[in-house]
């Protein structure tokens, strides 16, 4: 012990420490990440065709809530009537389930012998997991390939419904029938852990939960595991189902929620209009398949975009409200672009946050206006909210809404924000976001997603030179 202080203590220009004595780690210098697969499942339907196509077109996947809805299955119709009524907010982003095209079906995820261990979260995971996979063309058989394949798959809540049945056991006195399977349904990281299982990926097996910027970090985490050398695929993204009586309730309460259009559910997510009043929950998946640039290119893969950077900070303000003065926003989307190399003019769009909030919208839009200066009051730059078309998916919206600015820049389109009639007076005539689909040349593109306990995440995608 007392060697090993001697040797703590000796100063860093010493013979021990000389530069000489290591080699330089193997990947020292940055490798570059591509995205190269995509998938997804969201209130606009089960795909990525049929999303992206209902978003450019400026359809909603907002609707009435019911009280089939708040899966209180384990529940009497009178309790269940009873909570339904004293919702304050009665609309919701549900996912479209069905066998009809574009919907989801649950029969091969909820059904499979593996069933009684995979809530929705995961059902969803494993789906756009699927989908991504086989977009990218990578679906490995040689184990060295499957070693070097990861996962970083994140979720916001869990499975909610499980929680309050096991609860509702409790109370009932009923402990002996709660299903061996509980905790293996509610844990997060499960996602990660399914999709892990049923393709023999051995890489960095990873889950995010950081509120609703999980999506976010786990695209972004998962580009430095690449970056690191600790994989040279990654499966990354965010999963959430949480359209619940126990977690709609919770947003009632904390007044987060929704309600003055509680009868035109398709007019209730309106980010940056003068009438908004909170978010609309939502539900749905992202997954990306993230590559190193020459494994892309040496196989042959159909490359979208890049991810330039990645930017991360603390409002360290509140547990829910941004600061006024937008400091975390501005912080993560500076280090993003920092991070990219990228002068601010060079980025032509900006998929925002915007979660249809009195105060966020206005902080983010003043963030925006911080960093971009005369790029955003010129009119050059674009910037839209998807979630007044998809609502907000909570721990996968970060995920989605990345995916959402990747196909942006592969489809040269810029998405509208739905029910955008009165734009917030902080707008001047040439800063103010899409209300209709752009066509346009888009070489960088920015996606924000902040979340509650002041987490925020800036991802930074380009065009490939």
């Amino acid at each position: 012990m007392d060697s090993l202080r001697r040797i703590a203590r000796r100063p860093i220009g010493c013979r021990f420490f000389s530069a000489r004595t290591f080699d330089p780690p193997p990947y020292a210098s940055r490798r570059r990440v591509v995205v190269t697969g995509l998938g997804m499942i969201t209130p606009l339907g089960c795909g990525i065709e049929t999303t992206w196509r209902r978003l450019v077109e400026g359809q909603c996947g907002i609707r009435a809530l019911s009280p089939a809805d708040l899966k209180m299955d384990s529940f009497d119709e009178a309790t269940m009537m009873h909570t339904f009524e004293q919702l304050t907010s009665k609309v919701a982003a549900i996912v479209p389930c069905g066998n009809g095209q574009g919907q989801f079906d649950e029969q091969p995820w909820l059904q499979s012998k593996d069933h009684r261990a995979i809530s929705k979260f995961i059902a969803y995971a494993l789906c756009s997991t699927d989908e991504a996979l086989r977009d990218a063309g990578w679906l490995p058989t040689e184990s060295g390939k499957k070693e070097r394949t990861g996962v970083s798959i994140g979720g916001g809540i869990g499975s909610m419904p499980d929680i309050l049945d096991a609860a509702q056991m409790i109370c009932e006195k009923r402990l002996r029938r709660l299903s061996p399977f509980f905790i293996p349904k509610i844990l997060i990281n499960m996602a990660s852990g399914h999709v892990s299982m049923k393709y023999g990926f051995q890489g960095p097996n990873h889950a995010a939960v950081t509120a609703c910027a999980t999506g976010a970090h786990s695209i972004g985490d998962a580009t430095r595991m690449i970056q690191f050398g600790d994989a040279d695929v990654m499966v990354a993204g965010g999963t959430e189902s949480s359209i619940d009586a126990l977690s709609i309730a919770g947003f009632c309460r904390s007044r987060a929620l929704a309600s003055k259009y509680n009868s035109l559910p398709q007019e209730s997510s309106r980010p940056f209009d003068c009438d908004r009043d909170g978010f609309v929950i939502g539900e749905g998946c992202g997954v990306m398949v993230l590559e190193e640039l020459n494994h892309a290119i040496e196989r042959g893969a159909k490359i979208y975009a890049e991810v330039r950077g990645y930017g991360m900070s603390g409002d360290a303000y509140h547990i829910t409200q941004p600061h006024n003065d937008g400091k975390g926003a501005i912080l993560a989307m500076t280090r993003a672009l920092e991070q990219s190399g990228l002068h601010p003019n060079q980025v032509d769009y900006i998929n925002a946050h915007a979660t249809s909030t009195p105060l966020g919208d206005a902080v983010e839009a003043n963030a925006i206006k911080s960093v971009f200066l005369d790029h955003a009051t010129s009119g050059a730059l674009a910037f839209s909210s998807t979630k007044g078309a998809t609502g907000h998916l909570l721990g996968a919206a970060g995920s989605v809404e990345a995916i959402f600015s990747v196909l942006a820049i592969h489809h040269g389109i810029a998405p509208p924000t739905l029910n955008l009639l009165k734009p917030d007076p902080l707008f001047d005539d040439k800063y103010i976001p899409l209300s209709a689909p752009k066509k346009m040349e888009i070489r960088a593109a920015i996606s924000n997603s902040f979340g509650f306990g002041g987490t925020n995440a800036s991802l930074l995608f380009a065009s490939v030179t």
